[in-house]
């Protein structure tokens, strides 16, 4: 599989929430499902923006009323509050082409803040006027509008709130502003897109509206208003659904807590070991103080450790992947629980690999500009002064470092590029065998290119008895463990008759599924062979 795995474009409900937990919800429809090719499209008189429209900023100067390919005005849409995100909903919305209403306290102090289309008059007048309204206040304040409880009546209220805290309630914002207005439909959405989104337009943040409801109408409603604003409706089925929405922009890299602590872990690891042989070694046997390489040079011997084992490690579970499909006969077995979540965080890990590399190259680049190293050319001249050596090159030095830099440029190039390719703007742009040929075979040759590189520096240490300090191997060839079984892997798989089997298995085929059938024999009678699988 490839190093970088081709993300998705933004939150998908099967990926975005634990297993479970809308099954608790009580719905009778499954969810959560995509609405994408299930939605209406927006009724005539609704403008719907343009690909170009959404690539520009909304917030310029021009004037969206005397704009004349602004869209057609379509219904009118309700916004109680004044705040940064009401102000973003309301700009956005009258540059989809809809009649925009805003209720406020003080709407003659705020009148200024919102768009010259929008109309900003006092919370009672607004509600009367639409039939949507998004609720842009917070959740302590929705006691406020109790006062308007029965103009609210039957009106379709969109809560667009979040917490400060995951799970900060037993309840959801949305659930308690239903009990609160038990005559109004309540919706919950917006709340995972930001007000810059909805300023500088969907393509500069995520597209997905998730939604949710307990009234299929409202989220039909709600879901059409989002695509007329250019973003992509997701229905997560029932109002119970909604504390999961609200913790979604809570949550800090969920994606990313297992590969961090895999890479800190490694570098703890490796740092601790080149640590002993560095500085403590000399300082014991030697009485030597090499304190001061901490901060750079152990450092940096570290950084290319943990780069080089996180990148085999984004091909390891695939090499595991395909021994258990070779082993079962079958792709339609599921992995390991263990494994399947290390399948899906590959892509984390490769960028962990390439952030470790791009800090490596860094170091090395500074490591002339310490004023040890300058101290060490100074007294390694005064040496060769005080023997006469007039020549000191040593070919076989030369080439090996003239090589071992080449081949590190060279790796750190494709890592770039592997990383510049994950990106969704980039990977969207790839049909899936040029992502594929990018991310897996060129990420087999980063790794190839790596272990050249890491052999390169080695070149032949590794059988010089100096280099084992306190009876420890030098570093890189603990590096090369895993990177070289995956290399190793990689060959027997790519001989033609384990390759056939594979690629057989993952296409379908499975052994012992089907009963093969032969040629009739001289007696004309019919006769069945052993039992195998077909493609």
């Amino acid at each position: 599989m490839g190093c970088f795995r081709k993300p998705q474009a933004g939150i998908t409900p099967a990926s975005g929430y634990g297993p479970g937990s809308l099954k608790r919800s009580g719905c009778t429809k499954p969810c959560p499902k995509m609405l994408l090719g299930k939605l209406r499209k927006a009724s005539e008189g609704r403008g719907r923006m343009s690909g170009g429209d959404m690539a520009k900023p909304l917030l310029g100067h021009r004037s969206v009323e005397g704009d004349p390919t602004a869209p057609a005005a379509g219904r009118t849409i309700g916004v109680l509050g004044s705040g940064d995100f009401a102000r973003s909903l309301a700009i956005r919305l009258v540059c989809s082409g809809f009649k925009v209403v805003v209720g406020s306290r003080n709407p003659k102090r705020k009148a200024g803040l919102f768009p010259s289309a929008a109309e900003v008059t006092f919370q009672a007048e607004a509600v009367k006027k639409t039939d949507v309204i998004f609720v842009a206040v917070f959740r302590e304040h929705y006691s406020t509008l109790c006062d308007l409880a029965d103009v609210l009546v039957g009106k379709i209220l969109v809560d667009v709130s979040n917490n400060t805290e995951i799970n900060h309630h037993k309840e959801s914002n949305a659930e308690y502003l239903a009990s609160l207005f038990p005559a109004c439909t309540v919706v919950k959405g917006f709340n995972v897109v930001s007000a810059w989104t909805l300023q500088s337009g969907a393509r500069d943040g995520n597209k997905q509206v998730l939604i949710c409801s307990n009234n299929q109408e409202a989220k039909r409603t709600v879901a059409e208003i989002a695509q007329v604003m250019g973003f992509t409706p997701v229905d997560m089925g029932c109002m119970s659904s909604a504390c999961e929405i609200e913790n979604i922009p809570l949550r800090l890299l969920p994606a990313w807590k297992i590969p961090i602590f895999l890479s800190l872990g490694l570098f703890l690891c490796f740092f601790t070991y080149n640590l002993v042989r560095q500085v403590i070694h000399p300082y014991i046997r030697e009485q030597k103080n090499k304190f001061y390489k901490i901060p750079i040079e152990v450092v940096n011997t570290t950084l290319p450790c943990v780069a080089y084992v996180m990148l085999s490690l984004v091909y390891l579970p695939g090499v595991l992947a395909a021994c258990l499909q070779l082993y079962y006969g079958t792709k339609y077995r599921r992995f390991p629980d263990w494994l399947d979540q290390w399948l899906q965080h590959r892509k984390q890990i490769g960028l962990l690999s390439f952030f470790c590399a791009a800090l490596h190259a860094v170091y090395s680049l500074c490591l002339p500009m310490r004023r040890s190293h300058r101290y060490q050319l100074i007294e390694t001249a005064v040496k060769q002064a005080v023997e006469k050596k007039m020549n000191i090159w040593v070919e076989e030095e030369v080439w090996r470092m003239e090589i071992y830099i080449s081949v590190g440029i060279i790796a750190l190039g494709l890592l770039s590029l592997l990383a510049i390719t994950s990106l969704p703007s980039i990977a969207n742009s790839l049909n899936w065998r040029e992502f594929s040929f990018i991310q897996s075979t060129l990420g087999f040759v980063a790794l190839l290119i790596s272990t050249l590189h890491t052999l390169t520096y080695g070149w032949s240490r590794a059988f010089d008895e100096n280099q084992y300090k306190f009876y420890l191997p030098p570093t890189y060839t603990l590096t090369l463990l895993v990177p070289c079984t995956v290399i190793l892997a990689k060959v027997v798989f790519s001989l033609p008759c384990i390759h056939h089997r594979l690629v057989r298995i993952r296409r379908g085929w499975e052994k012992g599924r089907y009963v093969k059938f032969v040629l009739p024999s001289t007696t004309g009678e019919y006769s069945s062979g052993e039992t195998s699988s077909h493609v």
